[in-house]
């Protein structure tokens, strides 16, 4: 969304915004895997109120998000290729190679093959990248040796983890294919994994919606667990632990994001425990690496880095403890 507002103008609208919240709130049917096409049954709901106490120092562009935000992330690895390339999604993969481990970002440029981009967490490097069928990428994560894409708005698509590693370590950006058709689901605007299950939903600007759960097979079928989970409004983003949910929601540059802490087990969200947070803008995925979560922004690539309205130009990924994040809820 394009608004013709100063850095300055947005900010005096913060106040407005944190009474706002998420917006106007609903809630979708919970029961049953719908089909792409069919249309979800919608109730009012209360709005979830986020916290939106301003900080003192922060170490990112552009205004202080939340004090809560402040305190528990910092900068880590820079993201590359933003001068072409927008980053989307977010995954972690153990022992690629060796004891060794990669952040898998996904990048995409309308009209373009995609990439996938490891980073090394332990250097804050790029050890490598690798050129996929164009895709927006809202989402990728590994399990029992595949790596799980986003391919269209409903459709996710997977790569052998053993084909992925030889082609990250080649020169330049060779080209991955995936293996057999995407598989259809409700939606694939972002995922995750954790254990043998993936985590697969979709985004909703203008009210919540829902993800299911998938099981996955060793030959990277997915199982659909027939169980909806309600998630928050303009989701982009999900981390799972055994005992949460964190939603990275955002929409607009000039608007703040937010993020959300569930305790698992309560499908609804008017019935879960749960905490809300303001973050920077523009926040898309997010992962868990040692402990850590890390979050990756599209505000600092080359569509909005440069418009005065994006409220925080972010060019890194930004992390902090599970552990101070899971706390709150």
């Amino acid at each position: 969304m394009r608004l013709s507002m100063t850095r300055r103008r947005v900010a005096l609208t913060l106040g407005l915004a944190g009474v706002l919240a998420a917006g106007t709130a609903t809630t979708v049917a919970l029961k049953g895997p719908s089909q792409p096409a069919a249309a979800a049954t919608v109730a009012a709901t209360r709005a979830i109120s986020c916290d939106t106490k301003a900080g003192g120092k922060h170490f990112y562009d552009g205004p202080s998000a939340s004090k809560k935000y402040d305190t528990r992330f910092s900068n880590s690895a820079a993201l590359p290729k933003l001068g072409s390339y927008v980053p989307q999604g977010i995954g972690t993969w153990w022992n690629w190679s060796g004891k060794k481990d990669l952040l898998l970002v996904t990048m995409y440029h309308t009209g373009k093959q995609s990439l996938i981009v490891g980073i090394d967490p332990a250097t804050n490097k790029v050890v490598g990248d690798v050129a996929i069928a164009e895709t927006h990428g809202g989402g990728i994560t590994t399990s029992m040796g595949w790596a799980f894409v986003q391919g269209s708005t409903n459709g996710i698509r997977k790569y052998k983890l053993s084909t992925l590693a030889a082609a990250m370590k080649k020169a330049g950006t060779p080209y991955v294919k995936a293996v057999g058709s995407e598989r259809k689901v409700y939606g694939a605007s972002f995922l995750t994994s954790y254990g043998d299950s993936l985590w697969s939903g979709k985004f909703n600007k203008d009210g919540r919606d829902k993800m299911y759960e998938y099981k996955i097979k060793s030959n990277g079928t997915l199982v659909t667990v027939n169980k909806a989970w309600e998630v928050p409004t303009k989701t982009q983003g999900l981390l799972v632990t055994k005992t949460h949910f964190v939603y990275s929601t955002s929409y607009g540059r000039d608007k703040l994001s937010n993020l959300y802490v569930v305790r698992r087990g309560q499908p609804d969200l008017d019935k879960a425990k749960l905490s809300c947070f303001r973050a920077p803008s523009m926040s898309e995925g997010i992962t868990e690496y040692g402990g850590r979560a890390y979050l990756v922004f599209e505000s600092g690539s080359y569509p909005y880095r440069s418009d005065k309205t994006t409220k925080n130009v972010i060019t890194r990924l930004h992390k902090a403890s599970i552990s101070s994040l899971t706390s709150l809820a």
